[in-house]
């Protein structure tokens, strides 16, 4: 596992529709052991075995989750609305980099209330925070930011003990960082079936990424790479969420999206490799890139596998680097053990 890229795309910032940087730094590192390409939407490919007649598709969404400026007031300070699941309360006290349109990048910090003059709100709203950069007033403001800009919490990746990483946005450039992965062991293996793997633009705001590569590659079965919810630290609740550990290993989804078939394929592997897997249900949809690639062309039969992160959706996501290498690893034996038609229909 390549820590180095791992490190480099998590400081590279890639919030939902601008995720230009950080796709051609995937595509840069692919190509040199596999077949690449892009298309319109910004989807990054990188192909194996590309003859063979059976079509996996392998997605991890690039994209963060980020701030798009709405407003600046007569004083300078900038208000923002939410591209995606923004998590309001964990903004509070932070820097904030906004790519302006200049293309000068802008630093600012969330504002906070000192205790003294009552604090923080306890109910909190994305209209309630705003962004100090320094400014004089609106007018100097002006000169750097408008509205659309987009921004991301400006921190670094950092590297803690017993080989466990934090980091925004490890959802999901942890899968972008997999599929890569998997592709360059891939590349020095014989396999059966040809791989598609994408790294993926849009999940965290309309998914629109999965379904533009899926409708494009036509895959016979497809399996996403996300992250979930970790439950094994304090104020989380397992028994309303489910067991699900950092360092235990990569989690299945089950529910009525997915298909079985791919999920034994997977267990079969696990069991093979003595790799540890968990599971998390999802009775209706997955809310991943997995569910807009099942619906594109005739129906695509369809997997999750997700990486178990604590602190979803904050400054500081935390994972073990050991999941993810056991992810790596039970991906390519799985692609490497298939056949060269594989049978994943449930009624046969």
């Amino acid at each position: 596992m390549n820590k180095e890229f791992l490190l480099e795309i998590l400081k590279t910032e890639s919030p939902s529709g601008y995720e230009v940087e950080l796709q051609k730094k995937w595509l840069n590192y692919v190509k040199k052991f596999v077949k690449v390409r892009y298309d319109n939407i910004g989807n990054a490919y990188g192909i194996v075995n590309e003859k063979a007649k059976f079509k996996i598709l392998l997605a991890g969404h690039a994209d963060e989750i980020a701030f798009m400026v709405r407003k600046i007031d007569e004083n300078g300070y900038i208000y923002f609305t939410k591209l995606g699941g923004i998590n309001v309360k964990a903004a509070i006290g932070m820097r904030i980099i906004i790519n302006g349109y200049m293309g000068e990048k802008i630093v600012g910090v969330v504002g906070v209330n000192a205790e003294h003059h009552g604090g923080v709100k306890e109910k909190l709203e994305i209209e309630d925070i705003y962004l100090d950069c320094g400014f004089e007033d609106k007018q100097e403001a002006n000169k750097y930011v408008q509205i659309g800009d987009l921004a991301v919490y400006d921190t670094q990746p950092l590297l803690l003990r017993n080989n466990r990483i934090t980091s925004k946005a490890l959802d999901n450039k942890t899968g972008s960082f997999i599929v890569a992965e998997v592709l360059k062991r891939l590349s020095k293996e014989k396999i059966n079936v040809a791989v598609y793997g994408v790294s993926t633009v849009n999940e965290e705001t309309n998914m629109g990424g999965a379904y533009f590569a899926a409708s494009q590659i036509n895959p016979d079965m497809a399996i996403a790479c996300d992250v979930t919810f970790a439950t094994d630290y304090p104020d989380s609740d397992p028994n309303k969420y489910g067991d699900i550990k950092i360092d235990k290993g990569p989690v299945l989804a089950k529910g009525a999206p997915i298909n079985f078939k791919i999920n034994n394929f997977l267990e079969e592997t696990a069991n093979k490799f003595n790799i540890n897997l968990q599971y998390e249900l999802t009775p209706r949809a997955t809310g991943t890139d997995a569910d807009r690639i099942r619906l594109t062309g005739k129906g695509v039969p369809i997997a999750l596998v997700s990486l178990p992160i604590r602190y979803m959706h904050s400054p500081v996501e935390l994972a073990s680097l050991k999941d993810i290498q056991e992810e790596i690893n039970l991906l390519v034996e799985m692609i490497k053990s298939l056949p060269e038609t594989p049978n994943i229909n449930p009624l046969d």
